[in-house]
């Protein structure tokens, strides 16, 4: 984000930045009434393994790949684990972030969608949490996956029973992936290098990690990607001054005769 990936023309209707504080005001509204929302199912733990054996069969049945193929890559070294491990706890948040902050710097009309889009799709991932509590595969013996973050660190969940700052059952939809999504999307839209499709690493490794540490199952990234499209279709992306530039370019055109024309009348007077 320099530079060369942004665009030359100005944003949209030259929109007003919003005021700051009313935006972090928003912001941290819309977290914490988040956080409560997942602590009102953090007690359905039959429920939510009940839902883990159900998704685990649903998988099957639909022939996805194991999320032990991946794991089992992940495991070759103890590092690799360890580096996934802290990717999972340490990039997801602060990535969305420095998104945000960046956009509402230098696109504010970008940074308005941006925010609605982000509020919707984690609107819709709290009522799935709240109908739909689903352990981990971590947890799911059936998996027979391995609790990367407890054996290998660092890990951002105690254990379920005392873990009174997040909810560890409502793994569907994953939001680590459907923010990454957004942001890579939303860097895709906002910038114009040509290298600027690279973004899409971001929620590719992210998939990889959240899997690999069997954080969550491939349903938990399919169906967040299914609610950002859903929110991505009715919240649109301001266009690009394109046209701006291309009206512009047109009138310097009609101009130019103009000019000409006066040129010759001058040489004509000289003679």
């Amino acid at each position: 984000m320099n530079a060369r990936t942004e665009p030359s023309e100005a944003e949209p209707g030259a929109t007003a930045r919003p005021p700051l504080v009313r935006e972090l005001l928003l912001v941290v509204g819309l977290f914490l009434v988040y956080k409560f929302g997942r602590q009102l199912v953090a007690g359905h733990t039959s429920e939510a393994f009940r839902n883990a054996g159900r998704v685990w069969d649903w998988e099957r049945a639909l022939h996805l790949p194991s999320e032990r193929s991946v794991q089992s890559l992940m495991l070759h070294g103890d590092t690799l684990a360890h580096v996934a491990n802290t990717y999972y706890a340490t990039v997801h948040f602060p990535a969305t972030v420095a998104f945000l902050v960046w956009l509402y710097l230098k696109r504010p009309a970008h940074y308005v969608w941006a925010r609605r889009v982000l509020a919707s799709l984690t609107g819709a991932a709290l009522v799935l949490h709240l109908v739909f509590p689903l352990a981990p595969p971590r947890m799911l013996a059936a998996a027979g996956l391995v609790d990367t973050a407890k054996v290998y660190g660092p890990s951002v969940y105690g254990p379920p029973q005392t873990d009174t700052l997040s909810n560890q059952f409502a793994a569907m939809p994953s939001l680590h992936f459907g923010w990454a999504l957004m942001v890579a999307i939303g860097l895709i839209v906002t910038t114009r290098s040509r290298w600027r499709r690279l973004w899409l690493l971001h929620p590719l490794v992210t998939l990889t990690v959240i899997v690999g540490t069997a954080n969550h199952y491939w349903l938990d990234a399919i169906v967040a990607a299914a609610l950002l499209g859903i929110a991505l279709a009715v919240l649109h992306a301001p266009q690009r001054t394109a046209s701006t530039a291309s009206t512009a370019g047109r009138a310097r055109e009609k101009l130019a005769p103009a000019t000409s024309e006066k040129k010759n009348v001058l040489v004509g007077a000289g003679r």
